[in-house]
């Protein structure tokens, strides 16, 4: 996606499509620069449509991984070292991960933890007569 244009031999549409890719991942560069300098109030995730597609994977609840593509020739030199700072900065964004929860799954778990916690309490001060959670629902108490 980032090589130089002048090597790629691209003329019309596919100069101008280059163009736009290395475009947007100059514009991905400056948001990794952001997620990891910790010190930036604002994350230019609108800057383009590739750092808006990719939010939630950059600076949000996921494990992302995100490959570098290098070669060893000579003729490529300038872009692997280009790749690999570029990676080196991807690889020190913090993503903290956890499980997305429906927050009315969330209350119901709660409550059903709370109903099972006043049982359990109910047990102990004495001799209850259990009744299923499907009981109380059709009966509407």
């Amino acid at each position: 996606g980032s090589e130089r244009q002048s090597k790629t031999g691209a003329t019309g549409m596919r100069l101008k499509e280059a163009s736009k890719i290395n475009l947007s991942l100059s514009t991905l560069g400056n948001v990794i620069s952001a997620l990891v300098d910790g010190r930036s109030t604002h994350i230019p995730y609108r800057n383009s449509k590739l750092t808006r597609l990719l939010q939630d994977s950059l600076g949000g609840n996921s494990k992302t991984v995100m490959c570098a593509n290098i070669g060893p020739a000579n003729y490529n030199y300038d872009e692997t070292i280009s790749t690999l700072r570029y990676a080196n900065r991807a690889k020190n964004i913090c993503n903290k991960a956890k499980v997305n929860e429906d927050p009315k799954d969330a209350l119901l778990r709660k409550l059903q933890e709370e109903i099972r916690a006043l049982r359990d309490k109910m047990d102990e001060e004495g001799d209850v007569e259990e009744e299923s959670d499907d009981e109380y629902i059709e009966e509407g108490k």
